[in-house]
């Protein structure tokens, strides 16, 4: 009841089903062309809410660049949408079905083609598992810092379709940081290489960051060179208890303005630290409105927490608790890690906003969120990467309730309202999909709107490529 359908295109510009299979098929294997409904169902939406999907006329696997250009090379002939698709865990609709369209689904392309330790680079295809990846570089003593929270099951390709973030980017920073270079196959089939392999670059317009959170509506990534780091030491890990959110945030503010750079600062507030309890019994005091957890991966990590725990109890911390080795710190990141499951238990079906603003304005975003949660009576948990002020406001709400899915998306829309009047974006790292775009037009004017529809025309004149999201 909370999905309607994106619009089929017109009749005259949409070819028959069979006509569409039988053209896929003369450069596919039968394996990779998907027609039986009960299967090709699976693929018609990620993991958002709120999000409308069609249903796909063909699902298609490829496993070469030749069998993308093919489907492309099909598709425009034929002036059929394509939906690319990874593994679906995104959270803006911007993988969402269109109505008679071809998914292109690159979760078959998962092959790593090189690990360069002298050029510390990676070579991969974009289906390649984000942990998977992190785990081969990994054993070559290299490091690829974007950690979205979905690591062990999103794929590099949507990644960059979204330009993810994830844990560690208040010190490594988010996925389009890593992306040197791409291999894109264009609306029209056509093969283009973008960006470099070396360690420095400036030709041209830098055409590879376009394609970074551009959710498939510029062109399908095929390969992508991406940068590494040499892997660092073990982290280690402190928590900090607060008796208000305020006080936490100002000691994010101390954190940040004493020049420390964590490898992660996370926040979870009283509600997701109470649905943790809830859900794994871990003890922590009812008492507690806001859980600090801060961790170095320096070369003295002990001597780096003892300082940002003295910021803390500057801060007003009610309890301070650095972990001495690897597995206790392990145990203290537990509960961030269950905070979204955890929400999700509260009623059955979240609504995960992704609102970043500035650092110095975070304890407004939490005090906000608040009053929009009594002001619509819902549940709504915040967990924050804090250092980067990315709020994740989560929605807890009951689908079948006509009422309470009405109020749980006019407060969703209501925490956006109030990021940008902080100063802030609609999104930090979920990206706009369908859910948000028209937030997009509200953040970036009619101007930036203008100028973002020319660069779609220019890349996808026949607006076959992931139609209907972003604007």
């Amino acid at each position: 009841m909370i999905m309607s359908r994106i619009e089929a295109p017109s009749s005259e510009d949409t070819a028959a089903t069979g006509d569409l299979v039988d053209l896929l098929l003369s450069g596919l294997p039968a394996e990779a062309v998907l027609t039986d409904p009960d299967v090709t169902a699976s693929y018609t939406n990620d993991m958002a809410s709120f999000c409308p999907a069609g249903t796909p006329a063909v699902v298609v696997l490829p496993r070469t660049v030749e069998q993308v250009q093919h489907v492309m090379r099909t598709a425009t002939a034929l002036r059929v949408h394509v939906v690319p698709q990874g593994a679906r865990t995104g959270l803006s609709g911007a993988a969402n079905a269109s109505e008679g369209c071809i998914v292109l689904s690159l979760t078959k392309m998962d092959r790593i083609l090189e690990i360069n330790p002298v050029d510390r680079i990676a070579v991969c295809e974009p289906g390649v598992i984000n942990a998977a990846l992190s785990r081969a570089v990994g054993e070559h003593g290299l490091y690829y810092p974007p950690d979205p929270s979905s690591w062990e099951m999103c794929t590099i390709g949507g990644n960059i379709g979204t330009a993810s973030g994830g844990l560690c980017c208040v010190k490594y920073g988010v996925t389009a940081e890593y992306v040197l270079g791409l291999d894109v196959v264009l609306a029209d089939g056509r093969l283009m290489s973008t960006g470099r392999r070396t360690a420095k670059g400036v030709a041209g317009y830098d055409l590879t960051r376009l394609f970074v959170g551009s959710e498939g509506s510029l062109g399908i990534v095929v390969r992508a060179v991406l940068g590494l780091r040499p892997k660092p030491p073990e982290q280690l890990v402190l928590a900090a208890e607060f008796a208000s959110a305020a006080a936490a945030c100002d000691a994010v503010c101390r954190i940040m303005e004493g020049g420390h750079v964590p490898s992660l600062l996370e926040l979870m507030d009283r509600t997701t630290v109470k649905a943790v309890n809830d859900m794994a019994q871990m003890g922590l005091p009812e008492s507690t409105e806001a859980l600090l957890l801060a961790a170095f991966d320096t070369t003295a990590p002990a001597a780096d927490l003892a300082a940002v725990g003295a910021l803390c109890e500057a801060s007003g911390a009610t309890q301070v608790v650095p972990a001495d080795d690897v597995a206790e710190s392990e145990l203290l990141l537990q509960a961030r890690r269950l905070s979204l499951t955890a929400l999700e238990a509260v009623k059955g079906v979240t609504m995960i906003d992704d609102v970043c603003v500035p650092r110095s304005r975070l304890a407004e975003m939490l005090e906000g969120v608040d009053r929009i949660a009594e002001k619509y009576r819902l549940t709504i948990g915040v967990v924050a990467h804090a250092g980067d002020g990315n709020t994740h406001p989560t929605v807890c709400f009951d689908p079948v309730d006509p009422d309470e899915s009405r109020r749980a998306r006019e407060s969703f829309d209501e925490i956006m309202a109030l990021g940008l009047q902080l100063g802030g974006t609609i999104t930090g790292e979920h990206g706009v999909g369908v859910l948000k775009k028209e937030w997009l037009a509200r953040e970036i004017g009619p101007v930036g709107m203008e100028m973002q529809r020319a660069v779609k025309q220019a890349f996808d004149p026949l607006n076959i490529l992931n139609p209907g999201k972003l604007f």
